[in-house]
């Protein structure tokens, strides 16, 4: 299936990002758009792409999530197609991040990308923290950066600090951000305004320094 990319951020970016959304919410989704403008802002390239069951819902399909690994292929996929000339990392939001994850280390290997990244991780399904989705992150070998909201149903501090992670993964916490990674501001003293730029400067920093 060909894509139908959405770009944000200089053509001639040295650093481009792909990423692939979450299960329920397309590319262009208001979560998605802000964090691409952001990261945009900051110099990177980043180019957004769907899952063709997620492409399906534009022409009245109402197609359910398939399992996540079911999509390694398209996956695969849509980096040959995007075929960036400058370095990539791969990635996305939610479900989108996880079966970059899973075909992560091959692409490293390969030299065809030079990192992963996650924006908010789903470690396990909302209220069932005994089902993990974390047993290939214990071996991950790709340099990885997990942006991750203190209060998200799918991943707590607490939670995490349990799971054996590879020493590859870093994590970014943000102060009460949600799975979307938005805080309420009047408990947190944050805007989502404040963890986008969080987001797009951390990230900004480590592509420079795994990819630079």
């Amino acid at each position: 299936m060909a894509q139908n990319f959405i770009f944000d951020g200089p053509e001639d970016a040295g650093v481009t990002l792909l990423l692939a959304h979450g299960a329920g919410a397309p590319m262009d989704s208001a979560a998605m758009t802000a964090v691409a403008r952001a990261l945009a802002e900051a110099g990177l390239r980043v180019a957004r792409f769907e899952f063709s069951y997620m492409a399906a819902r534009r022409t009245g399909q109402r197609k359910p999530p398939p399992r996540a690994e079911t999509l390694i292929p398209e996956y695969r996929a849509a980096v040959e197609e995007l075929a960036a000339r400058a370095p990539l990392i791969i990635g996305g939001k939610s479900m989108g991040g996880r079966v970059a994850s899973m075909v992560a280390d091959e692409l490293h290997a390969s030299g065809r990308i030079a990192g992963l990244l996650c924006l908010g991780y789903p470690f396990h399904p909302p209220g069932k923290p005994t089902q993990l989705r974390t047993g290939h992150l214990a071996g991950l070998k790709t340099p990885t950066l997990i942006c991750q909201g203190t209060r998200d149903e799918f991943g707590t501090p607490d939670e995490v600090r349990a799971y054996a992670l590879s020493p590859s993964i870093e994590i970014v916490w943000l102060e009460d951000g949600d799975h979307d990674l938005k805080p309420r501001k009047s408990v947190s003293g944050f805007s989502a305004a404040d963890h986008l730029r969080t987001v797009a400067a951390t990230v900004s920093a480590w592509t420079a320094r795994i990819a630079g």
